[in-house]
């Protein structure tokens, strides 16, 4: 009898044994569920050109440093507008409709197209190279956003610029700057760039176009009522620098660029932000919010304050124009020749 007791009572210690098991099985087995979870990012870039180029290479860097890596954890869709407004809003409802788990919109025009389709969905917008994220009406005055959307601006230190372009043409007067009259992130540049100008002994004279077809005429009207050009962030202007930039040459006229991409290209010197670390940064904002660490809709946008200055040394010696040593030295970068776009 003590024995079948016995028996019953290992029975039923194995039988709870068993359950308790399959417990932590279950319990193990969902955990690895949960880790091994696979987002899904829709990657809308306004315009295919080295700095837009880099925000995205940075993004996905940093979402790997976090941890989310494409192959992995992550699937990652990429489209491109080509500097159009109505392809950024057909990608962004795209994206809605296939439920992706986040957008991030590269340029203000995709940033807003992307709000804009996802503002009635749980999907959270990341953005990037938004210069001024107020006027576009995607974050309040004190950063913080106005939906579920945050991101990163890559706004313009003009200052830094204007007072470059004085240190290398002491006997320069106009500043010529062309730009697309649809982008904010251009019509807010220009304002800071008339502000200021003055201070330094500048007039600005702009020229404003709206697609990429305008650019060789209204370039070549600009270049004749200016000492220079200063190039701004605007994409559709950007994507067709080397039509801007034979056309200064031809001119002998030095044209300065807002980041590193343009001064390769053939730009005289930049005083401009690092994009690939803008979109590191973005990149690491993203990771948070899918990790449910955070919520775009909480989150105030950055700004990376700090400028580099960028120096081609090929187009100077081109163009007849002595940099300064001085310059020379405190570059980041200095070029000796002339990158094929």
């Amino acid at each position: 009898m003590k024995k079948k007791v016995l028996a019953v009572v290992l029975g039923m210690s194995m039988v709870v044994a068993m359950m308790t098991g399959c417990g932590a099985s279950k319990e193990t087995s969902d955990s690895a569920n949960s880790a091994e979870k696979t987002y899904t990012i829709g990657i809308s870039q306004f315009a295919e050109h080295g700095s837009l180029d880099n925000c995205r290479e940075g993004f996905i860097e940093g979402l790997k440093e976090e941890g989310l890596e494409e192959g992995k954890n992550l699937k990652i869709v990429t489209n491109n507008a080509d500097a159009d407004t109505g392809t950024a809003a057909q990608i962004a409802d795209q994206f809605v409709a296939d439920k992706v788990d986040m957008i991030c919109a590269i340029a203000t025009p995709s940033a807003q197209a992307a709000y804009n389709a996802a503002m009635e969905t749980d999907i959270p917008v990341v953005y990037t190279a938004v210069t001024n994220p107020v006027a576009a009406e995607l974050a309040n005055d004190d950063k913080s956003p106005v939906g579920n959307v945050t991101g990163t601006s890559d706004e313009l230190p003009v200052e830094a610029q204007l007072k470059m372009i004085r240190e290398i043409l002491p006997d320069a007067k106009t500043i010529g700057i062309l730009y697309t009259t649809s982008e904010a992130n251009s019509v807010y540049s220009i304002e800071q760039y008339e502000k200021l100008a003055d201070k330094y002994g500048f007039k600005i004279e702009k020229t404003g176009i709206t697609n990429t077809s305008e650019i060789q005429l209204a370039a070549s009207d600009l270049l004749g009522k200016v000492d220079c050009l200063t190039n701004l962030t605007d994409n559709t202007v950007v994507s067709a620098l080397p039509t801007v930039l034979g056309l200064a040459n031809e001119k002998g006229i030095p044209v300065f660029g807002s980041e590193i991409e343009q001064v390769k290209l053939g730009c005289l010197a930049a005083e401009g932000i690092e994009y690939t670390q803008l979109g590191k940064d973005t990149g690491k904002m993203a990771a948070k919010i899918l990790k449910g660490e955070a919520s775009a809709s909480e989150m105030d946008y950055e700004l990376i304050t700090e400028s580099s200055l960028y120096v081609n040394e090929k187009v100077a010696e081109n163009l007849g124009i002595t940099v300064p040593d001085t310059m020379k030295e405190r570059a980041v970068e200095s070029f000796t020749e002339i990158t094929e776009n």
